[in-house]
This record gives C-alpha cells, structure tokens and sequence, in this order.
C-alpha cells in the first residue's frame, strides 16, 4: 500500500540532467496536478467547475540553447530516451509524452509569439500515472511558465491556459474541457477554485477544512482518456442539448436550473440522454452549493454534496466502474465525511474527506476493503493544496 509519493529535490534533478546532457541546469521549475472537488463532466457543459492544485505535480530542470534544437528527456519514460527536434518541426507522435510540450511549442507559435532558441529539458513527476489527477495539464502549463520566463512580455497567464486546451483539443485529439488546464495554471496555497467554464469567471475560495483532510484514493487502474467513453459522453450531450434547443433557446446545458431541465426533459425522448443531461445540469447545481457550503463552513453539507456527485456519476452518467466504486463505497462505510470520484472516470482516483486523528485507520480499512474486492491493493495520498506553475529556488 503506498501512502505518498515523495517531493523531488533540487539534487535529484541537477544529478539526473548532468548525467543525461552532461551540463548543468540554470533553472528549475514546477507545475502541479490538480483535484476536482466538485463538477465532474460540466466543463465542456458550460457548467462549474471547483478545482485545487496539489501537491503531486512535475518538476523541469531547465538550460537555454543558442540552436533551434529542443531536447527533451523525462525520467518516467526513461525507455524512450532524449527526443530531438527542431522547433520549425513539431509533428504528433502516437504514444508519445512530447506531444505535451510540442503541442504547447506549437500553440505558442500560432499565438504569434517567437520562440528564439531552443532548450535541454529534463522533467520528473510523482502524479500516478492515468490516475486523472491531470499529469498533461501539468506538463502542459510546466512548460508554459518556462516559455514565458524566457521569453517574458508575451503570453498572459490565461492564454497559456488556453494554449493547453487547445494542446489536448488539436494536437492530441481529446476533446476536453479548459478546467484542468485552468486549475493548475490559477492554483492558490489553501485555496479552491468555483470556475464558469462558460464566462470563465472565477471565485477563489479559501478550503478550511478544520480537523479533516482531503485523501486523494488511487485505484491503480489506469485511465486513457482518447481509448475511454469521454468522446462519448461529450457528444450524449451534445445532442441532448441539441433536442432541447428545438424548443428553447440555450447556450449550454449548464444554463438549466433543475426545474427547468424537469420542465423539458419531455423533448429528450431517449433514457441515456435523460440521464446525461440530468448529470450535467444537477452537478452544476451541486458545485455551486458546494461552494457555498465551504465558504459558511458547512463541512457536513459539503460532504452530502461529494455523496450525491459520485451517486450521479454512477447512475447516470455511469463513468466510475467497479474500482472507483469499491473505493468510494468503502470510503463511505469507513466514516468519510463525503467520498467521490475525481477527473473523467473509467478508473483513476477519487477523493474523501477524512479526520485526521483517524486518517491511518481508515487507509487501513478502505485498502482491505478494495483489496478483498479487486485483488490488488489501492494508493493514498494525502492532499496538499498549493500554487500553480513557479520557478524552484
């Protein structure tokens, strides 16, 4: 059973960049990954969204080129060894990391912004792998903030933000929406953040969670978003709100009130879409009373809020599967005081909130329970919420 993942230090990278590029590093940096407290599959909805960065995140040990050569090495795909290219020449790759930082070199360009040398790049990250705690977000604003460190007077930190939507849209091919890019490019020490993926305006909002903490559940089932349902579920809505717009007119599916959805619900015509759609407007609802639950101190409504999200996760958005039910499930049983899945499902992580005089104890209990239920063990990490993307001193 692992209980955390350790901070790489400023050595381990100076140690591995030399070893790999036979130099030092001028510069390190790191950019974290990211929980969604609340508002699962409301982002491409026009819905709330309500996420925090972490403390799991992406580390980069940096030196600047006088060429137009980028190489690039990370040390959780140490098989595939440094990658070399020019940066007039960024072509996908299948099954390829670079696709994260190439597609952002490339978004870069098109904004107009110049890219006057290259670089030698080392990265390690200690964010589980398809765990849906938003690891190419990570990489994605990571080297956001270097490009805009070395070349300053460009791109706003929201541009960079949208640079990386447009990485997973274009580049990558996975139509998601801008809140994992955004949670990690806005993240604040202590802080959530209650975004309108529809204006993108935002409330940040101080997580006082008293005596409990936030434990971040890893199922170890990983998650590949381009070979799951999420493509899917996208569309389910879109033709959802599609029907709906032949009677009324509607941006979003994020723009319905609950009684409103009750009152049309009738031009749906489909079960599936029904459930898609109730997902969709009465998770917005739940994130923006989550909000207000914190910002009151509201911890036990907060927690109903987390049951209620993963019920409707499962049941009628059904993204969660066995693993992360056997989690949440569990959770439950074992004193959270809310439990849910977090990021688009189909395995990954959920989260609970958790006493922390019994957080071992209930570790203890919920990976016996998944254990006995799965066959293999399951991950924690206890959750720290931090800055977004900085340079490392």
């Amino acid at each position: 059973m692992n209980t955390a993942k350790p901070e790489l230090t400023l050595s381990d990278l100076q140690t591995e960049f030399s070893k790999i590029y036979h130099t030092q590093p001028c510069a390190y940096y790191f950019a974290p990954g990211r929980i969604n407290l609340i508002g699962e599959h409301t982002d491409y909805n026009g819905g709330k969204v309500f996420p925090c960065a972490i403390s799991l995140g992406t580390y980069a040990a940096v030196k600047p080129r006088s060429d137009q050569t980028m190489r690039l090495y990370s040390a959780n795909f140490a098989d595939q060894g440094v990658a070399s290219f020019n940066l007039k020449q960024l072509h996908y790759q299948p099954n390829a990391w670079i696709n994260y930082p190439q597609g952002m070199f490339n978004f870069w360009q098109k904004h107009g912004y110049n890219l006057t040398h290259g670089f030698d790049i080392l990265i390690a990250g200690n964010i589980p792998a398809g765990g849906g705690l938003s690891s190419s977000a990570s990489i994605e604003m990571l080297f956001g903030k270097i490009l805009s460190d070395y070349f300053p007077n460009s791109a706003t930190a929201l541009e960079l933000v949208q640079m990386g939507q447009e990485v997973e849209n274009d580049f990558i091919g996975v139509q998601s929406g801008i809140m994992d890019q955004f949670a990690v490019g806005f993240g604040q020490k202590d802080t959530a953040i209650l975004l309108d993926t529809n204006t993108l305006k935002y409330e940040m909002i101080p997580l006082n969670l008293q005596s409990y903490q936030i434990v971040i559940m890893n199922t170890n089932k990983k998650r590949t978003l381009t070979n799951s349902k999420y493509n899917q579920r996208r569309q389910e809505c879109e033709e959802a709100l599609h029907r709906i717009r032949q009677v009324i007119p509607l941006a979003n599916l994020g723009d319905l009130t609950k009684d409103q959805f009750d009152t049309y619900t009738y031009t749906l015509q489909d079960e599936i879409l029904i459930k898609r759609a109730r997902h969709a407007v009465f998770e917005n609802q739940r994130t923006e009373q989550a909000a207000c639950a914190l910002k009151n101190k509201q911890l036990r409504t907060f927690g109903r809020l987390l049951n209620a999200s993963h019920i409707s996760l499962e049941y009628d958005y059904e993204v969660t599967g066995r693993e992360l039910d056997a989690l949440v499930h569990s959770a439950w049983h074992h004193g959270a005081l809310g439990a849910r899945m977090t990021g688009a499902g189909f395995g990954g992580c959920a989260l609970a909130l958790v006493q922390q005089n019994h957080l071992q104890d209930f570790i203890q209990a919920v990976n016996t329970d998944y254990q006995a239920q799965i066959g293999y063990p399951a991950a924690f990490y206890p959750a720290k919420i931090v800055s977004g993307p900085h340079k490392l001193n």
